[in-house]
């Protein structure tokens, strides 16, 4: 299963340093989300990250940055949904979008790569964001088709919780809370490469 990793709305000391040791130790996909972050802070948090790693970073906002950035895709969502792709798509770059229902799921254009369903469980790192689907909704979306290898888990994504999405036949997790949770006030980066590992392992 797929393993992508959402970075925090807001910034950290040290933000750059850890997301290139995640890419160290086997990151494939970071979905870069600053949703109240301007163009220049953007800019220049992905200026701190190893180049090499580029390639795997998604933007959710600042699409244009992509033009100085050699950098994976791009994320539509509530904020930035599906306006003009034209501009982008000589870059040969992937799309992927949010949603929160098995409906949005359904009518998704056929051309992105991959889509964020959430939140499966009571979300981490938003508080009140309880989780929107039944065990047996998600059985009967897996059952239907509606869940499979595009469709990534979103919300409680935990080390725990990795094995039952395997069930319901999603095609990876994003995981957010989880991993980053306590690591901005604590700098523990031993603490969250081996939360890393663990969510990591389990989605062998």
């Amino acid at each position: 299963m797929r393993l992508i990793v959402i970075t925090t709305e807001r910034f950290f000391d040290r933000e750059a340093d850890a997301v290139c040791q995640l890419f160290e130790n086997g990151l494939e996909r970071l979905h870069l989300r600053k949703p109240c972050a301007s163009i220049d802070e953007t800019s220049r948090l992905i200026e701190q990250i190893d180049a090499a790693f580029h390639p795997k970073i998604v933007l959710h906002d600042h699409y244009e940055l992509v033009n100085s950035f050699r950098l994976a895709g791009i994320h539509l969502n509530r904020r930035n949904h599906f306006g003009d792709q034209s501009s982008y798509e000589d870059k040969a770059l992937t799309l992927s979008c949010s949603c929160h229902s098995f409906e949005e799921v359904a009518i998704c254009p056929a051309n992105l790569d991959y889509v964020f369903l959430s939140p499966v469980f009571d979300s981490i790192s938003k508080a009140g964001y309880k989780q929107g689907f039944t065990a047996e909704q998600l059985s009967d979306a897996r059952n239907r088709g509606m869940l499979n290898e595009r469709v990534i888990a979103l919300g409680g994504m935990t080390a725990e919780s990795i094995p039952a999405i395997r069930v319901y036949g999603f095609g990876g997790v994003a995981v957010l809370g989880s991993l980053w949770a306590g690591f901005a006030a604590d700098g523990n980066t031993g603490g969250l490469l081996e939360r890393f590992g663990k969510l990591k392992t389990k989605c062998k």
